[in-house]
């Protein structure tokens, strides 16, 4: 059943995505069987150029901004209204899936969902906001009502290394950021607060010997290690929101050999920024046990949390209130997994998350969206683009 807006403007878009959803629809599977690993430039970038396309059809100018190592990155801007900033949407294009995955997991349409790899995370995303802001247009009889930025970056799932520092400078001159990455859980729950992310890697160094011959000589770095781990696990902190996964460890060489190295690669995420610096000192004030073992400790927080602030929850009841003329209800929540939203967020520039489709598996081969509320998402969307 369509959904009948109080709002005309927002009678007129809901309109415009309805009558465009078998072209919609059609433009997922073509996003989804090109398929978009974030260590496969070619592949990504072959992506790219068919989304470069599909946006200049729409009339927007593209900016691609080149990269030697992950895929290119696109800035796509369109013009309207006299409003000084714009609103940016903000994405990625590349996945979790090597290309292959299609072979066993094949895009398909069954029992009102949809199917494929990354088809969640999040080229469903991708189709909403071509089909947002041409939905958006045409109920405005042929201008938007502000200028809109779309930022799609290619390496999001390994990090954003190449990407933040544009995804800041767009959203510093952004009014408002909404984040296109799968909306939270089977309620389509947004996102107003997110954790923070980071890596450490804590490395010890022994004295190697024969185990057989000369084992009293040698001082284990896996023991060593072993007795860190313990010290690091606890780190974690429920209760503030702090947990730390050594998720990682190698070590040794033989089984007669006493290890000369090893090494803990450790998660870490946090609820509040102010908590990063007390992580970091805990892993910087580690102590051998060992006095003839060494540490080595690298790695920090490169992924700020997202804090629910009063402009974020501004924000969400916003769309709150456009929902509910659209004819359907949202809730909020938090969620231990990062997104680029964090920078934006972090920045102080009001931003929403989880905006994307709605459904389950975000890397796992049951990766799935709901169809049905595919059309009601892109026109919520299109209503925060508005300023309704």
């Amino acid at each position: 059943m369509t959904p009948q807006a109080k709002d005309p403007l927002l009678s007129a878009v809901m309109k415009q995505v309805q009558h465009r959803v078998p072209q919609m629809l059609g433009t997922l599977r073509e996003l989804v069987e090109v398929e978009s690993p974030s260590g496969n430039k070619a592949a990504v970038d072959q992506l790219g150029r068919h989304l470069k396309e599909l946006f200049e059809r729409a009339e927007a100018k593209v900016i691609v901004h080149r990269q030697a190592h992950y895929g290119d990155h696109l800035q796509i801007e369109f013009e309207g209204g006299d409003s000084a900033k714009p609103a940016m949407l903000l994405g990625h294009f590349d996945t979790v899936w090597d290309v292959g995955t299609l072979k066993k997991m094949p895009f398909r349409i069954e029992k009102g969902r949809a199917y494929g790899p990354g088809v969640y995370d999040m080229k469903a995303g991708l189709a909403m906001m071509l089909f947002g802001v041409v939905a958006l247009r045409e109920a405005c009889k042929g201008e938007l009502p502000r200028p809109i930025t779309i930022w799609l970056v290619t390496d999001e799932e390994v990090g954003s290394e190449s990407s933040r520092a544009i995804t800041e400078r767009l959203a510093k001159r952004s009014e408002s950021v909404f984040v296109l990455e799968p909306s939270q859980g089977p309620t389509g729950a947004l996102k107003t607060a997110r954790k923070g992310v980071g890596d450490f890697s804590v490395q010890a160094t022994g004295v190697a010997s024969h185990a057989g011959v000369d084992f009293e000589k040698g001082h284990s770095a896996i023991i060593e290690l072993s007795r860190q781990v313990l010290e690091i696990a606890k780190f974690t902190d429920l209760e503030r929101g702090i947990t730390v996964n050594p998720g990682v460890v190698r070590g040794g060489t033989r089984t007669n050999v006493v290890a000369a190295e090893a090494s803990v690669d450790v998660d870490v995420r946090i609820a509040r920024m102010k908590d990063a610096a007390l992580l970091e000192k805990k892993f910087h004030q580690l102590k051998p046990f060992d006095k003839h073992c060494k540490l080595t400790v690298s790695g920090g927080v490169n992924r700020p949390p997202m804090e629910r602030t009063p402009a974020i929850v501004q924000l969400f009841k916003q769309a709150q209130d456009i929902a509910q003329a659209l004819g359907f209800a949202i809730e909020e929540r938090s969620t231990g997994g990062g997104s680029d939203g964090n920078f934006t967020a972090a920045l102080g520039i009001p931003t929403l998350d989880g905006l994307g489709a709605v459904g389950e598996g975000a890397h796992a081969d049951n990766e799935y969206i709901v169809l049905s509320e595919l059309p009601k998402r892109t026109a919520l969307v299109a209503g925060l683009l508005a300023g309704r």
